[in-house]
């Protein structure tokens, strides 16, 4: 049985489409959980979802509440209240293809060995994509992850993402739950529970695997694409890490000071490309990313 996860925080413009989307879905519904985990919400989420669970009788959902503030938090309720030996986690913000609860059953049903998987992660823009946008940029503010239309193992290095990411509950059982130290709370932008996670499942040896067919549709407002929200999010994006890797060890914050700077030596490489192809906003772009991740690895503000 899968147990669809959703943790929201005042998202009553997306959370009923994604919900109906789900709805949608070919897998059988008695197949099937959803839980909906409120994370102090204070806009009309709740009504939105009573309104989804009167319409579908024949889904079993669940309305919960986790009043610690922050999404591993959610994520951790999540964990503890779910039915299903297949935990599917997906964002609030976001619409999912008819196939992709049964692409994931499917899967963990042939491959009983594989321990968590992911699919593509297509941005679904409510304005349009920007001039500066690329493809370095776009999986940094919309989260996008695409690895081809083969089913395989993911690639060193990388892993799904946390808003369209599935794991056998064991997983949880063995690695321990998310840090509630890390990730979003409330309007913090904060990361990284998710490369924490992953990070210890291969320490465990366990695998991950990308599913093509798993296609979750991420949108992305306007704000997501102003500069007060990009300086926000690549400055924490810094911050998480440092947080992360001290609470692992000194040697392994240094390590990743030392690999943000063969990162620095990528971006100029790239800013220097883009302006030659005459699209120096680009480059300028990716530029300002690595500086404010750089400021908050070293702890300023």
């Amino acid at each position: 049985m899968l147990s669809v996860i959703i943790c929201t925080y005042n998202r009553e413009k997306y959370i009923g489409n994604l919900l109906e989307s789900i709805a949608k879905n070919t897998l059988k519904k008695s197949e099937y959980e959803i839980l909906l985990i409120d994370n102090n919400c204070t806009d009309n989420t709740e009504s939105v979802c009573q309104r989804f669970a009167n319409q579908h009788p024949d889904i079993c959902f669940r309305y919960l509440h986790e009043q610690e503030q922050g999404l591993s938090a959610a994520r951790n309720k999540g964990i503890r209240e779910a039915k299903g030996d297949i935990l599917v986690y997906v964002d609030d913000d976001a619409l999912v293809d008819e196939w992709y609860l049964e692409t994931f059953a499917d899967f963990f049903n042939n491959n009983p060995n594989i321990c968590a998987a992911g699919g593509p992660i297509i941005p679904l823009y409510e304005t349009q994509e920007p001039k500066w946008m690329t493809h370095y940029t776009k999986e940094l503010l919309c989260g996008y992850l695409y690895f081809g239309d083969k089913e395989t193992m993911f690639p060193r290095g990388r892993y799904p993402g946390g808003g369209n990411a599935a794991y056998r509950s064991e997983v949880f059982q063995k690695i321990g739950f998310f840090n509630t130290e890390l990730g979003r709370k409330g309007n913090s932008l904060m990361g990284a529970e998710e490369k924490d996670i992953f990070d210890k499942m291969q320490t465990f040896g366990m695998q991950f695997y990308y599913l093509p067919q798993a296609i979750l549709h991420h949108i992305i407002p306007q704000k997501k694409l102003e500069q007060d929200y990009f300086d926000r999010l690549t400055l924490q994006i810094g911050q998480s890490e440092r947080k992360r890797t001290l609470a692992i060890s000194k040697m392994k914050y240094l390590k990743r000071l030392f690999s943000e700077c063969i990162k620095w030596g990528g971006t100029l490489v790239l800013a220097t490309w883009y302006t030659m192809c005459l699209t120096p906003q680009k480059g300028w772009k990716l530029i300002l990313f690595r500086y404010n991740v750089s400021k908050g690895l070293l702890g300023k503000e």
